[in-house]
């Protein structure tokens, strides 16, 4: 955590220093609101979770801080807002810990869960509450509030599919019908889990937002394969997702501008004014091997650098050096989660654990992805790093549960050891 501290402060210096030439004016409000809400956040998890992982807060805070750093550059504005959610989301993640106590209690409300989910995917579809921004219908604004409830049911969604393929595993696991001359997995057994798939699916793209549909498609295979281990699913999930591709392009607006843009970025930008893409490879190629040097970046004409461009901004000013840190810190907290789902001690734990790290790679992956254009652009946000307080609340609410299972399999393994000396 110190190191990370050390980093974000002197990115902090060094952006100011390139943009303005001085020293930043409120650098030690800045150092000191970054060590004491981290701080607070370790001694809570410390107290709370002494046998969680010592690792996921540290990478968290460090992307936190350098996404911070790129905001405060480009819009200071928003980086106020972004310090507020950044506290926020510090409280949310000490409340979660102290009120879930165990993540395996949760599978007692497996269709509570789901319920909840689709009341938040909803939400932005009612009137006068829901708000169309940029051609996607997913936001919820109360008062001067507003905020993404997708962001919730994501998380809800993967505690659902948890306990469903968990309770299910066997009867997904092994074909016990027959169909001509081959056996097959019993429909009814598939048919709650696609039809929670399928509403999801359908109401996200009521809402035009093909980010979240394809990340809950991603989780909801990925999971399936692991619960079962059967390639079928991953061959049947592909055939699914091509299929739907073609339709959904036809039928939603969004989505045909989406591939039209990835197909051929240039031409969108000349007649259609699409140049967020192009301009955003622009200062990538900018930045080189060890890039321009923060505060020295020229992405300012990028639209939306702060939020869905950011890594094109961190590509810039950190180069192809700073992409890899980027990309490292996030391997390393995403198979940080994987160890954390392989020292459970159940299936809905292990699941669960599985599909919250899954969520993680798989939501920077696609961003990461459709900057450098090797997926469509899909627009959701860098976790931990893009601006945006709905994204950062939900992301350290990952984090507080991730460590609340890290804190449960330590603390269940140390027990049974103890259990083992004494009869011993």
């Amino acid at each position: 955590m110190a190191l990370a501290w050390i980093i974000i402060g002197s990115f902090y210096v060094l952006a100011s220093l390139g943009a303005k030439g001085h020293m930043p004016q409120r650098l030690w409000l800045f150092l000191t609101s970054v060590v004491v809400i981290s701080l607070v956040m370790h001694v809570a998890v410390r107290r709370l979770a002494p046998n969680a992982s010592q690792i996921l807060l540290p990478i968290a805070t460090l992307l936190n801080g350098v996404g911070y750093v790129e905001i405060a550059r480009w819009n200071p504005i928003r980086a106020g807002y972004q310090a507020l959610w950044f506290l926020i989301s510090a409280v949310g993640l000490i409340v979660t810990l102290a009120v879930v106590r165990h993540v395996r209690d949760l599978d007692r409300y497996r269709y509570l869960t789901l319920v909840g989910a689709m009341g938040l995917l909803v939400m932005p579809l009612i009137p006068h509450f829901g708000r169309n921004i940029n051609g996607a219908r997913l936001w919820v604004v109360v008062g001067p509030i507003s905020f993404q409830p997708v962001e919730i049911a994501k998380i809800l969604l993967v505690f659902f599919f948890a306990s469903y393929f968990a309770a299910n595993r066997e009867l997904l696991s092994t074909p016990t019908q027959r169909l001509g001359p081959r056996n097959i997995v019993p429909p009814r057994v598939l048919l709650p889990i696609l039809f929670a798939w399928g509403v999801s699916m359908a109401v996200l793209g009521a809402e035009n937002d093909i980010g979240f549909a394809l990340l809950l498609f991603a989780l909801f295979i990925s999971l399936l394969w692991v619960t079962t281990g059967l390639k079928t699913y991953v061959v049947l999930g592909a055939m699914l997702f091509g299929g739907g591709s073609m339709v959904a392009a036809q039928l939603f607006t969004q989505v045909h501008a989406r591939v039209s843009l990835w197909f051929d970025p240039w031409t969108s930008c000349i007649h259609a004014g699409s140049c967020q893409l192009a301009y955003g490879w622009f200062s990538i190629a900018a930045g080189g091997i060890t890039g321009t040097g923060l505060g020295l970046g020229q992405s300012g004409n990028v639209a939306e650098i702060t939020s869905d461009m950011i890594f094109a901004a961190v590509g810039e000013e950190l180069g192809f050096l700073g992409i890899i840190l980027v990309l490292c810190l996030f391997a390393a907290f995403v198979g940080e989660g994987f160890r954390i789902a392989q020292k459970a001690h159940s299936d809905y734990v292990r699941l669960a654990a599985t599909g919250l790290s899954a969520l993680m790679g798989f939501q920077a992956f696609f961003i990461m992805a459709g900057v450098l254009r090797i997926l469509p652009f899909t627009g959701i946000t860098l976790p931990f790093m893009a601006y945006g307080g709905s994204s950062l609340f939900a992301n350290y609410l990952i984090v507080a549960l991730l460590l609340r299972i890290s804190d449960e399999s330590s603390g269940e393994r140390r027990g049974g050891e103890i259990i083992a000396l004494r009869f011993d």
